[in-house]
């Protein structure tokens, strides 16, 4: 059978859902915002996360002020969130460890309460003092608590609902005892179907027994009346029926499977050794009925059921109730609904589906039938090779101003110019919460919204690979949090259990966070199959950066980072097992692992095929900020490793690490100051040298979003993963310019010229100056630097007389004596080349988008305040015209310049005076014409 409390006629508190009986009780039963009340926490029920927890527990919460049936906090007491707020501490029992209680009252309880707001409600959960466990509903939902109003009020008390008030399962014919208790004396009576079974006069708490004898639906209901007052309280109670054995149909897939006709779905959710589960949804008014009673899987593993009768196109919301007590998304999902989803802008995410608050609580699903495909423009896309990848690392949070896909995709020509040929984006998949670096996920089929539209992702990968440049997502499987169903199915006392087909119950290895996978799980490995597939068929992503790669093990070192770093076959089976898989897919997916491991299994998975994320960012540091003696970049090339093919990833910053103009201008080297590294323009200078001996090292790289032009704000600002500001007016310092533009053609040389993959390389980068050779038979290319704060001599070892061009500036000299000493100054270096190679002819045959970009014009920052910087590039020389236009196509400014040289171009262009909105910039030579749009935000 089935309870679900409704509450009728002058009854004026909460549906029963959102009563937490069973992880929370009151005394008193019925309390006024101005009556002392005590909060009493069994910390057993709901998700479990503090059962047997020894330290101390403290009360996170709130109040609900917006109206009876809202969920929004407000006047929160505890925060912040990590930190143990004393007037909040709980009481632990005496008698029973797991049982806690404090004592106050709301109205002055709460801070900041104004005179003139009503509480209805108080919004809580528990945790420790840091806020790294907590106890919630079950599922991780939060608790609310109804705060009674002004007359009589009426509720059963018992039997308490489950937690988040999902229905109540007994078996036919048993009996039930139920209570119910007024706010005051009244005459109370309780029926079932509509038959009195009990009544007392003049009485607070009235209790009898009923019997479910009748098949499908039965209501108890609890009346109490006083004068003209009549209030009542209910339950339903529903017989469920014997679960069915059939054979997922044909064709079905995991999650939804959309049939023809755009009417009909087959839902399927792995659960293995559950009892029972129910779809709710939009499609039947969240109730638990018999046409949403899902078959069970002759294996047992599997629960599905058909959905007929909706509406084509329509977006329907729905969950599963498993085991009538637990309501989860379904974790094949392409779109998840949250209660947080009222925080994503209009213009990010147009239209969106809202959450159905008041008829569920946790993460909500989605399914839309006939949903038009998206329809790709790039065609076949020829990915770069991999030895000339360079890989450009941003989170769309931090990079650009509007967060979303569209913005990015406006911003392509920028990355375009600098010459990146793959963007690697930080996860992208449903995380815990709107901003997050990401690494949080709990959802892995549906991007998060935070960041736009499924189709807004598909047409940013569509026009990068229109520009000849590949998408990498990095993927988080090595652990899941406790958003994710796959966790919340099968989890107690704060971890996953150990009958959990994807989780171990604890990590086996150190630094995991969240809930780690069990990779030999053959449940695991086929769920970790269909996320790599999907991406790669659904948004034709060109490969993935795997994070936490290393602790794809089951070797337990939980503790000992040094056993869990060395050679491990069982990790090295899975990766090949993964790999293989993936190429059967697309055999030339890019495979990168954030691995870091002993070199001797690195050796093995990227001799195999798979790219590995070499860290070198301590090492360029070192020498950034003028510390030769620990500046050893050697490893940085595949070769030092004794591998066989170029399959390093190297990078002097990422995500992980601190920004290397943040080291130099706090850290750096003051021996001389003459040559100050804590000086802006000294430090800008010293990464243009750490850049030369970076990409021309042979091999892929990767670079951090605003490394080009030297960002030099902490990672730890605002927190390590917070916010951090997003500088696009620092491209208008010249110095930093240059520091883009020696990115810009180092690039290009190394994209362009054969000799970076096929000739011989030799390098000397230790001590304070350090070389770099390379040579095949049509170019030798010789690196010189130094490194220290003071002037050095070094030998060059040319590799032949003659004249050699510095490719950077356009200079030559002679050599006679290829071992001449060179003298350098401190910071100083230089990139010479056998051969005259022209940067302008180098930089415009390094894409073969060029053409398809025409100008390859562009606007940033985009959105922008105050001035926007107008780029564009000229193959030949012609006179230009700029105009801005407003969507309706009217003119707003014209700039006309006279004749320009081949080459890049620039512009400012103020936007103070123009109002916030979209407008269109367009520069026209007379041969070529290109439109991009600038976003104008004040």
């Amino acid at each position: 059978m089935q309870i679900l409390r409704r509450i009728t006629v002058l009854l004026l508190t909460l549906v029963a859902w959102t009563t937490q009986a069973q992880v929370v009780t009151t005394q008193p039963v019925f309390f006024t915002e101005t009556t002392p009340v005590t909060i009493i926490f069994d910390a057993t029920q709901g998700d479990a996360g503090l059962k047997d927890f020894t330290g101390d527990v403290f009360i996170y919460t709130g109040v609900v002020t917006a109206g009876p049936t809202s969920t929004t906090w407000n006047h929160v007491k505890s925060s912040p969130f990590n930190t143990g707020d004393p007037a909040s501490k709980m009481t632990r029992s005496s008698t029973n460890p797991n049982l806690y209680t404090i004592t106050f009252t709301p109205r002055t309880f709460y801070p900041g309460v104004l005179a003139n707001e009503v509480i209805y409600r108080l919004s809580m959960l528990f945790k420790n003092a840091d806020g790294t466990r907590s106890g919630r509903a079950t599922g991780g939902s939060d608790i609310f608590i109804d705060v009674a109003q002004a007359g009589l009020s009426a509720r059963i008390t018992s039997p308490a609902p489950n937690s988040d008030g999902n229905p109540l399962f007994v078996n036919a014919n048993a009996t039930i005892s139920v209570t119910g208790t007024a706010s005051a004396a009244s005459n109370l009576s309780f029926s079932l179907n509509r038959t009195q079974v009990a009544q007392q006069a003049n009485a607070t708490t009235l209790t009898t027994t009923v019997t479910a004898t009748q098949a499908g639906r039965n209501v108890v209901k609890f009346t109490a009346s006083s004068g003209t007052t009549q209030v009542s309280d209910s339950l339903i109670f529903i017989v469920r029926p014997t679960v069915v054995t059939a054979a997922l149909p044909a064709g079905a897939k995991d999650g939804i499977t959309y049939l023809a006709g755009g009417t009909s779905v087959i839902l399927n959710l792995t659960a293995p050794n559950k009892q029972f589960v129910y779809v709710l949804g939009e499609f039947n008014n969240w109730q638990a009925q018999t046409a949403t009673y899902m078959n069970k899987t002759p294996d047992g593993n599997r629960w599905w059921v058909q959905i007929n009768g909706l509406t084509a196109g329509r977006e329907y919301a729905y969950q599963y109730l498993v085991d009538g007590t637990l309501r989860i998304a379904d974790p094949y999902s392409e779109k998840i609904l949250q209660t947080d989803d009222r925080f994503i802008p209009t213009v990010t995410y147009p239209n969106l589906k809202a959450y159905p608050t008041g008829l569920t609580t946790g993460n909500v699903s989605v399914l839309q039938t006939n949903q038009a495909a998206y329809q790709w423009q790039s065609g076949t896309f020829a990915r770069p090779n991999r030895a000339d990848l360079v890989i450009y690392e941003l989170h769309l949070r931090d990079f650009i101003a509007r967060h979303d896909y569209a913005t990015l995709r406006d911003t392509l020509n920028y990355l375009q110019r600098l010459g990146v040929n793959a963007i690697e984006l930080m996860p992208i998949n449903e995380f815990e919460g709107n901003e997050s670096w990401g690494y949080n996920p709990s959802f892995y089929f549906a991007p998060d919204k935070y960041y736009g539209t499924k189709d807004d992702l598909k047409r940013l990968i569509d026009e990068c690979h229109r520009r000849g440049m590949a998408v990498v997502l990095d993927m988080v499987l090595n652990h899941s949090f406790g958003q994710s169903p796959m966790v919340q199915m099968y989890f107690e006392n704060g971890k996953p259990t150990p009958q959990n087909p994807w989780f171990n119950p604890d990590a086996t290895h150190p630094f995991n966070v969240g809930y780690d996978f069990n990779h030999e799980s053959p449940f695991t490995k086929y769920f970790s199959k269909r996320v790599m597939e999907f991406w790669m068929e659904e948004y034709r992503i060109d490969g993935y950066r795997f994070d936490l790669s290393k602790g794809f093990t089951q070797r337990n070192n939980a503790t000992n980072v040094a056993a869990w770093g060395a050679y491990d076959q069982s990790r090295i089976d899975i990766w090949k097992d993964y790999y293989d898989f993936m190429k059967t897919v697309d055999p030339n997916v890019y495979c990168i692992l954030e691995h870091f491991a002993d070199n001797s299994e690195e050796k093995v998975l990227a001799d195999y095929g798979m790219m590995i994320w070499g860290n070198m960012s301590h090492n360029y540091n070192e020498a950034t900020m003028g510390y030769v003696s620990t500046s050893d970049l050697s490893y940085g090339y595949y070769g030092a490793r004794n591998w066989v093919n170029p399959n390093l990833v190297t990078y002097m910053e990422s995500h992980d690490e601190e920004r290397l103009m943040y080291k130099n201008l706090t850290f750096g080297n003051q021996a001389n100051p003459a040559h100050n590294v804590r000086d802006l323009n000294t430090a800008l200078a010293r990464n243009e040298a750490g850049a030369a001996f970076f990409f021309t090292v042979p091999g892929p790289k990767m670079i951090w979003q605003f490394g080009e032009v030297g960002y030099d704000i902490s990672i730890d600002q605002n927190g390590r993963v917070g916010n951090k500001p997003i500088l696009w007016n620092y491209f208008q310092n010249a110095n930093r310019r240059k520091l883009y533009n020696v990115y810009r053609d180092l690039i290009a040389l190394k994209k362009s010229q054969p000799v970076f993959e096929t000739g011989t390389f030799t390098q000397q980068m230790t001590g304070a100056t350090k070389s770099i050779h390379l040579t095949d038979a049509n170019l030798s290319v010789t690196v010189i630097g130094n490194f220290d704060v003071t002037a050095k001599t070094i030998d060059p070892a040319f590799q032949k007389t003659g004249k050699w061009y510095n490719y950077l500036s356009g200079d030559s000299i002679t050599v006679t004596n290829v071992n001449a000493q060179i003298a350098l100054q401190p910071g100083e270096y230089t990139v010479y080349t056998s051969r005259r190679i022209k940067k302008t002819a180098v930089l415009l045959s390094t894409t073969k988008a060029r053409m398809t970009t025409a100008l390859r014009l562009t606007a940033a920052p985009n959105p922008s305040s105050s001035v926007a910087r107008i780029e564009y590039e000229l193959a030949s020389p012609s006179p230009v015209t700029l105009t801005v236009h407003n969507v309706l196509g009217a003119t707003l400014r014209t700039v006309t310049l006279s004749r320009q040289s081949a080459g890049t171009h620039d512009l400012t262009l103020p936007v103070q005076n123009l109002a916030n909105g979209i407008y269109l910039v367009r520069v026209s030579t007379g041969q070529l014409t290109q439109t991009t749009r600038l976003v104008v935000s004040h």
